[in-house]
Parts: structure tokens; sequence; C-alpha cells
């Protein structure tokens, strides 16, 4: 005779959702969202479909149609224009810039969605790289200036939180310091703590034509045969004042969020990269799987693994799903 059934449990969908262990809601998700320069401007991404860049005025009405579906969080990525490209990321701190333009604008019209701005060089430099180069190395301290400026620059135009991608020595506690020592001690950090050298970033290369020039970002991003080096970035960026942390890429790295997670009681982002977004999106267009299925799986697997939070481009879509 069984003692043991466990099949009891999923026996109804009532008592299935009655048992079920993790829950994803929109209060999850972060939604990535590009900007470029222009008027009345939605351009598909063709390696990323059903993602665009917008021009400022399109980009408002995205944000209030993912804010009215309960979406709070957006990051920001900008497409910049050639011309205002160039080695050491001068654009990156103009007070009119891209970015700064499009943070007031946002926080004008929808105050209370929360803005998080990338804090990298790669969409600024002719190189494709995340900090400056001289005679083919990435330099990191005189990088890290520029990225204090650069975070400096988006804090006082708004930002909720700066999120430093660019994987840099010592860059957290030196924006930490700048923020408090010019008073914007409220605008948090979310870190790019666990940042890897992946093959899954191409489509994101695309769609803010940023690819390195030369060479690769193994230098500064680490190497995907890591683990435990993954505490080790955690660990210092928490010591130099991080408010969350962040894994990217997640799919690949589940093992790493729950490392994490395991290690700290910060909020634990996951970045659903373009590469997983893209090959779902393959997949679903051969007719290979059920789109709304797969994703809903996968989110839900990062939640499993240790997420708090999920900064994906299914976050609209998703949204939607949990709507119905």
């Amino acid at each position: 005779m069984l003692l043991y059934r466990p099949r009891r449990l999923r026996r109804t969908e009532a008592l299935r959702s009655m048992v079920q262990e993790n829950h994803l809601t929109v209060n999850d998700l972060i939604y990535p969202i590009f900007v470029m320069e222009g008027e009345n401007i939605k351009q598909e991404i063709p390696s990323m479909p059903n993602c665009y860049r917008y021009s400022l005025d399109l980009l408002l009405k995205e944000v209030q149609e993912i804010y009215d579906l309960g979406i709070n969080s957006i990051a920001l990525f900008p497409l910049i224009e050639e011309n205002k490209k160039d080695n050491e990321g001068k654009e990156s701190y103009n007070p009119e810039g891209l970015v700064q333009r499009s943070i007031k604008t946002i926080k004008a019209e929808i105050p209370k969605i929360t803005v998080i701005t990338d804090i990298a060089l790669d969409p600024y430099s002719v190189y494709g790289h995340d900090g400056i180069v001289r005679d083919g190395e990435i330099l990191n301290d005189e990088t890290v200036e520029v990225l204090v400026k650069m975070a400096l620059s988006h804090a006082e135009a708004g930002a909720d939180m700066v999120a430093p991608s660019d994987m840099m020595d010592g860059r957290i506690g030196a924006i930490r310091q700048a923020l408090d020592k010019e008073g914007w001690i409220n605008t948090g950090i979310l870190a790019y703590s666990a940042k890897y050298a992946s093959a899954y970033y191409g489509p994101f290369r695309d769609a803010l034509e940023s690819a390195p020039q030369f060479g690769d970002k193994k230098t500064y991003q680490m190497d995907y045969a890591n683990g435990k080096e993954a505490i080790k970035e955690v660990a210092l960026d928490i010591k130099e004042g991080a408010d969350m942390v962040m894994i990217k890429p997640a799919l690949a790295y589940l093992d790493i969020i729950r490392r994490v997670r395991d290690y700290t009681n910060l909020p634990v982002v996951a970045y659903n990269v373009s590469g997983e977004y893209s090959m779902i999106k393959a997949a679903s267009q051969r007719g290979w799987i059920d789109e709304d299925k797969v994703v809903l799986e996968t989110l839900t697997s990062m939640k499993r693994a240790g997420a708090d939070l999920i900064l994906t481009y299914f976050a609209k879509q998703v949204a939607q799903q949990l709507k119905k």
C-alpha cells in the first residue's frame, strides 16, 4: 500500500494553486526600453521581434501603456548618434543628452514610475567598449571617473536608480561616494555585479549599434566558466554600497542566481537578456513552441532560482498575460 501519494496535491487546479511555491507578478518585472533621437519614430529591431527603438514622444506613450498594465519600473537604453560618439564618453554626461532629456520628460509626465538608467560607455564609444581605450587596453580608473560624471548627471535629471553595467573595478564605491557628496543620497544603485562575457548579448548590441569594434569584453566581464568569482564580485559591490545586485545573463546562469540569493539578503535581479528573448521568439515563429507558456515557465524558473526581480523584454507581454 502506498502511504505517500504526491499526486493528491496535483489533482485539481485549485489544489495546485494552493501549494504553488513561486509566483510571477507584474511587481517582479522591469521593462528595458530603447530610446533614440527624432520624432514619431517606432523602429523595430530586426533581431528582437516586437522590440522597438522609440523617439522620446512615442517612448512616453509606451511607458504610459506599460505603467497602466501595472509595470512600475523601466530601464532606459539609448541609441546614440554616431557624430556624438568618442573615446571618452563625453556625451554620456551631457545634461542635455538623450538619456537626461528622457528621464526629465518621463518623470514629468509619469512621476510614479521608477526610472533606472544604464551606466556604461559602450553606447557612447566609437570602439563599442564599456570603457576608455588606450593602445587596445580598456582603462579602469579613467573610465570610473567618467562613469561617476554620468551617474551624477542621471541623478540630477531625476533617475531613481543608476545601474552600472560596465564591470570596471571600484565603480560602485566611487559612484556611491559621489552621489552622497552631491546630496543624491536617495538615488539607488543597481549593480551589474555578476555580468558574464556572454554570447547572448548579440541582439542588444544590434539595438544600440554598440558591438565592440575590436577584440571582446573578456578583460572586464566575467568568464562564464566561473561561479565562485560571482560571489566575490557581489561581495565587493555590496561593500561599496550597492542597493541591489544583478546577474546577467539569467537563463544559463540560474545556478549563479541561486548562489547569490543564498549569499545576500539584498534584492537579487536577473537580466533575461536579448539572446534569451530572441531564441524564444525565433522558435515561436517557427511554430516549435507555445510562446506564452514558455515565457511564463522561463521567467518563473528565474524566480525559483532566487531572483526577486527580472529585467526582461517580455515584461509587457507577460503583464498582458497576467491581466487576463
